[in-house]
């Protein structure tokens, strides 16, 4: 694999951009797409007919991670329980009664440093006004000038960037704020400290103080003994460790509200394991970015080391026998082929054996974790993780890795596309990376995915997906992401279209669900082929389902597949949406078997939103292909549906009389089916 940026994978508007392979390649790497099987280090592909017993030792590349991420950051309502949540354990600043003042007028900037907890200070202020349900997130790139708000809601923009900063002064936050006071609504800004600011807009300005770590720290552990995550007992233990001596020399050196909150995790993770307050200290120092160096400049002789300490860090809790494939595969790109010490350096007589692993893992900082089962990629086998000792030391590690040392990334990549594909291992190296590109810099940061956006495999897309959804979950690198989904949305190759599918679903989705659907339709842009039906319409199907898991989201899928549905026929928008309703009519979209955690149906559609089930049904009696599959749907959900959806049909229909010029023929096979009399079964 070669991590190089492709000219083929990028924006489309190039007249050499983004070309399809051969009609011949696509044909041999694409018919057999749903059967094919890969055989790794021995063993058989077979098509065809199998009779008899047949043990099979791979998993099949469509064995992915499809875990469900939550964003942290929204563009759109951020749901109630996720507000709670966030508040948890809150601890109001001392600049909390200014702010009050100042939000009086409408809208409060809230300038802070990274990691203070300004956002976390914005949503207590809003949900002050307007409830836990009430808040809504805003892109960090929206205009305010032009931007206007919709309702009576909290709005909380975090991390307002330099170009929308530059556009503020006295009269257009005077103008806001008189539309906010209209709408009954209330806006937080939160400003990074580097943001200019024009200085007519002092008024709105407050300097956001952070609480106190230890008070933090407090907060948090009565809250997760009122959540039943910590006992009565340990909860005492806990607040006597806190005013140990360790404990207070290292608040005075990690003053910030994360600080707390991370040592309130350690703290609650010792009591509950009886280890000492000594090893809780120990696990956030190794998590540090000076831990991480010290720890690489130890290996930087060692290829079995920096290899080991790679994978460990690319992979978290990982089962042992992917990091050490892992592993194997970076070790001999590092230039070493085996051993523990470089050539140079090997005794007469070499240990053939080496070390064990626990060994080396300890020699990097690591450690086997108790076997589990049971977990979420391997329901049926035993793992045992690996990890390192300490938080957060993973991503230091990897962060300076990658973005230190030159060689890293292209090597890296070369490991991964060359490893078996295990499950979780898209979803552990993806969010890695996520979080590391979300520290690159320049313009061409996010290229290196291309390759694997553009690969064959889901897991690899699967991979790129995560780690653009995790990226997109910082403020300094939403842009970036953002602007690159839209240049692969255009793409004229399949895979990249289908990796930006995936990356709907999930955590980015979620998080822009508007945004979302926008890149949907251009995934879907153009003429139906046999290719994009088998490669995107199951991905941008995954998608819609991850959208319809939260309520405020599937009005808006609805209107889109009736958007699409009215779409010329011909093209990919029509096809997909009619295969959209034809799957609700005679089953569930999406269908039995394909991926999807929320899968409705026509009688649900009919139920819970009458209205857009209105248009969809009566644009669908007009299509061909899926009048009868509708017309059959129709029929099924007066007979076999929930008695609180079918009690919806008869006001339905009446209304669909109305709209639809295909009733007749509805009514008479409604007619037919009433009044036909079953054949009789004979017994045998």
């Amino acid at each position: 694999m070669n991590p190089a940026p492709d000219p083929a994978v990028g924006d489309g508007d190039g007249p050499r951009a983004e070309q399809d392979p051969a009609p011949g390649a696509e044909t041999a790497g694409d018919a057999y797409r749903d059967n094919r099987q890969q055989v790794q280090g021995g063993g058989a592909a077979v098509m065809g007919d199998v009779h008899g017993d047949l043990i099979v030792g791979v998993l099949p590349d469509e064995f992915v991670s499809e875990q469900v991420l939550k964003p942290r950051l929204r563009e759109g309502p951020y749901p109630a329980d996720e507000v709670t949540r966030k508040l948890r354990g809150f601890v109001e600043p001392p600049s909390h009664v200014r702010c009050r003042k100042v939000l009086d007028g409408r809208v409060l900037l809230l300038r802070a440093q990274s990691g203070t907890g300004a956002g976390t200070a914005g949503f207590a202020l809003l949900a002050e006004r307007h409830g836990v349900a009430g808040v809504t997130g805003l892109d960090p790139q929206a205009d305010l000038v032009r931007w206007e708000p919709k309702g009576g809601r909290g709005y909380l923009l975090q991390g307002l960037s330099p170009q929308a900063a530059a556009a503020l002064n006295e009269v257009k936050l005077t103008a806001l704020a008189d539309l906010l006071r209209r709408a009954g609504a209330h806006l937080v800004v939160t400003v990074g400290e580097e943001v200019g600011l024009a200085a007519d807009t002092r008024p709105w300005q407050v300097a956001h103080v952070p609480p106190a770590p230890h008070q933090v720290v407090v907060q948090h552990l009565h809250a997760l003994a009122a959540a039943g995550k910590l006992t009565g007992a340990g909860l005492s233990t806990a607040l006597a460790h806190l005013e140990s001596e360790p404990v207070h020399a290292y608040l005075g050196t990690h003053r910030l509200p994360g600080d707390g909150a991370e040592l309130t995790e350690e703290l609650a993770a010792a009591v509950r394991a009886d280890r000492p307050v000594a090893a809780a200290l120990e696990g956030l120092r190794l998590g540090s970015d000076t831990a991480a160096r010290l720890a690489l400049d130890k290996a930087r002789h060692s290829a079995d080391a920096v290899a080991l300490l790679a994978a460990v860090a690319l992979l978290p809790r990982q089962d042992r026998t992917v990091v050490t494939r892992f592993a194997a595969r970076l070790r001999p790109l590092l230039g070493e082929p085996a051993g523990t010490e470089p050539v140079g350096k090997r005794p007469d007589r070499p240990d053939v054996l080496g070390p064990s692993l626990a060994d080396r893992l300890a020699a990097v900082g690591a450690r086997l974790l108790p076997r589990e089962y049971g977990t979420a990629h391997w329901r049926r086998y035993p793992v045992q993780p690996v990890d390192f000792v300490g938080r957060h030391r993973p991503e230091a590690l990897l962060r300076q890795l990658w973005l230190d040392h030159e060689r890293m990334p292209e090597l890296v990549w070369r490991a991964l596309g060359d490893l078996p594909h295990q499950p979780g291992t898209d979803l552990a190296a993806g969010r890695a990376i996520g979080t590391v590109l979300a520290h690159a810099t320049g313009p061409d940061a996010l290229d290196q995915l291309a390759p694997f956006a553009a690969s064959s495999l889901r897991w690899q897309r699967r991979l790129v997906a995560f780690a653009l959804g995790e990226a997109a979950q910082h403020v300094d690198s939403q842009g970036a992401v953002h602007a690159q989904l839209r240049r692969w949305s255009r793409s004229r190759q399949v895979n990249v279209r289908c990796t930006v599918a995936e990356t709907c679903a999930g955590t980015y989705g979620l998080g822009r669900p508007a945004g979302a659907l926008r890149l949907l339709d251009a995934v879907l842009n153009g003429p139906r082929d046999e290719q994009t039906v088998r490669s995107v319409h199951p991905a941008v199907s995954f998608a819609l389902s991850v959208l319809l898991t939260e309520e405020p989201n599937r009005v808006p899928v609805l209107d889109q597949l009736h958007r699409w549905l009215r779409a010329d026929a011909g093209t990919q928008r029509h096809a997909f949406a009619a295969e959209a309703v034809e799957a609700m009519a005679v089953s569930t979209f999406p269908l039995p078997g394909r991926s999807g955690p929320r899968k409705v149906s026509l009688a649900d559609v009919i139920g819970e939103h009458p209205q857009q089930a209105l248009a969809l049904v009566s644009e669908a009696l007009d299509v061909p292909d899926v009048r009868q599959a509708v017309m059959e749907g129709l029929l099924d959900a007066e007979e076999d549906s929930p008695p609180h959806h079918r009690d919806a049909l008869p006001a339905f229909l009446t209304a669909l009389a109305g709209e639809c010029g295909g009733m007749p023929s509805f009514l008479l096979r409604r007619h037919r089916r009433r009044t036909t009399v079953p054949p009789e079964r004979t017994v045998s």
